[in-house]
């Protein structure tokens, strides 16, 4: 019989961690709101009508993604984090971390804040498509196809699983086909499950602070690990419940 992992979604803010017991964690793997406002839908077919520019602009022309996204507060995130990723371990190679997707206007600002919290070194991740929908944009020649990552740690490097193998920091990022879309900016499991293998073992503690669509949640507990997310939408957790955890429940995936 298989183990069963924790996989909680959690619908409050991770300022209130306290009140939920949560272990600590391995990795913290999250996509922070981009705060890019009424450009959100800048790079989505969503921008125009039945995704077709042809048919002009849609209601989501101009909007943002949520009105909460312009509160987010980095400091209070990043002192989430120092309190949630395990305490440096004595040995080597067994460093908790954090992966935070991000737009690449904010990376700067991110690895001076994680500074403050403890989180002193990083390495940058990219991750290449080969699709982008802003070729809908009659006035564009050159397209982005890639999300920004960064990876944070205190001092020791972390837990890194790849048989002694390298691996380079610009990594593909293939359509998820398979796994409903139920937020915006929701990553492909597949992905999610490469980055979580790499930086975790199983029966490790995965932690997503603004877990969205749950898709990390998702992600690991289909390789054996415990997950706990926070997110603030009720929404996404009601599609998250119905739409995505069911599936494992089910053993669909």
């Amino acid at each position: 019989m298989k183990q069963k992992y924790t996989m909680q979604m959690i619908n409050d803010n991770f300022q209130n961690r306290k009140r939920y017991n949560i272990p600590k964690a391995q990795l913290v793997l999250t996509d922070i709101p981009y705060n890019i406002g009424n450009d959100a839908y800048g790079s989505s077919p969503k921008w125009y009508k039945d995704g077709d520019n042809k048919n002009g602009e849609s209601k989501l022309a101009g909007k943002q993604f949520f009105d909460t996204d312009k509160n987010f507060n980095l400091n209070e995130f990043f002192h989430f984090c120092s309190k949630l990723v395990k305490p440096e371990p004595k040995k080597t190679g067994d460093a908790g971390c954090m992966i935070v997707f991000c737009a690449f206007e904010q990376m700067f600002t991110l690895i001076e804040v994680a500074k403050k919290y403890g989180f002193k070194k990083y390495i940058n991740l990219n991750f290449y498509k080969n699709y982008s929908p802003q070729v809908l944009k009659a006035n564009m020649r050159i397209v982005g196809n890639t999300e920004y990552a960064l990876l944070f740690y205190r001092e020791k490097l972390p837990k890194f699983n790849n048989n002694g193998k390298m691996i380079m920091n610009s990594l593909s990022m293939p359509r998820d086909n398979t796994t409903e879309k139920i937020h915006p900016t929701q990553k492909p499991v597949e992905v999610l499950k490469d980055l979580i293998r790499l930086f975790t073992d199983e029966g490790d503690v995965v932690i997503d602070p603004c877990a969205g669509s749950g898709s990390t949640l998702l992600a690991s507990n289909m390789i054996n690990r415990n997950s706990y997310g926070f997110e603030i939408k009720k929404q996404f957790v009601s599609d998250f419940e119905t739409k995505l955890s069911v599936n494992v429940q089910k053993n669909l995936f």
